[in-house]
């Protein structure tokens, strides 16, 4: 049965923790109902709808396997069915392996472009024909897509497709009045940055990479959320087909780096007794 309501519908992939959950909370309180999705942890898509419905929004909470066709199209006839129409679409789900390139196995290769790539376009396609008032679709992309470093090939160039076929909806999806936009983050302090230099055997120190950062700090999930949210806003009714780096500076730098200088040079930018932020 089709539910009646005047407020925004918005669907989130990965919406049961970090980025996903913190924007869903954001949404619920501008009164949006959200469908919360999930893989496989219920009990945290439960906790996050709670999370939306305390911060004055309404929703459900929806089982999805990314990586599945199927599942996809289930999702979306959830979301027809229960609210007949769809106001927000946020791509934020993502996996991949971390190997560098000659390590690159077919299931690794197939799992990303499954997981990134290929569900962000049938999931936008499903999307737009819901947003028969126009609406707002945001894909959560990273620096991978820009810029080469250790391990990320395969993820970073699905994110890297992301964008490309970011561009391309804009163009097609604008006469409904529909936006398509890109949130690229930089290093944002989550699980997945715990794990990318925590985890990956032989990964650089995080420490050696945030010193190099103009804000030399990880930015938060929460800086991530606010981009998102901004352009599923009002705000933002003019700016499609754009890429939104949320990065503290990393894809402006370039060698040599100031942190990398000596005196005087060094001190012309940091002062004598200048830390980097924890």
């Amino acid at each position: 049965m089709t539910e009646s309501t005047n407020a925004p519908i918005a669907l989130i992939t990965g919406a049961s923790r970090g980025i996903g959950r913190l924007l869903a909370k954001k949404l619920g309180e501008r009164g949006v109902t959200v469908v919360v999705t999930y893989k496989g942890n219920a009990e945290l898509a439960e906790e996050s709808l709670a999370d939306v419905k305390a911060a004055g929004g309404d929703g459900i909470t929806a089982q999805v396997d990314i990586e599945s066709p199927e599942s996809i199209d289930a999702l979306f006839d959830l979301v027809r069915d229960t609210y007949g129409r769809l106001d927000y679409f946020v791509a934020n789900a993502a996996a991949s392996a971390f190997k560098p390139v000659a390590e690159l196995k077919l299931h690794h290769l197939d799992r990303s472009y499954a997981t990134n790539a290929r569900s962000f376009v049938l999931g936008a396609q499903r999307a737009a024909a819901l947003m028969d008032r126009g609406g707002r679709i945001v894909v959560v992309t990273s620096y991978g897509s820009l810029r080469a470093f250790p391990t990320y090939a395969a993820l970073g160039a699905a994110k890297a497709m992301n964008e490309a076929y970011m561009k391309f909806m804009a163009t097609e999806f604008g006469p409904r009045q529909i936006t398509v936009n890109a949130v690229n983050g930089g290093l944002i302090d989550t699980d997945s940055l715990d794990y990318f230099y925590n985890r990956v055997p032989g990964m650089a120190p995080m420490q050696s990479v945030l010193s190099k950062l103009p804000l030399q700090r990880p930015g938060t999930a929460d800086d991530m959320a606010d981009a998102v949210d901004f352009l599923l806003s009002d705000k933002a009714s003019y700016i499609t087909g754009q890429v939104l780096s949320v990065d503290g500076g990393l894809t402006v730098i370039a060698p040599p780096y100031w942190s990398d200088t000596t005196a005087p040079l060094h001190d012309a930018v940091f002062p004598p007794d200048a830390t980097v932020a924890e």
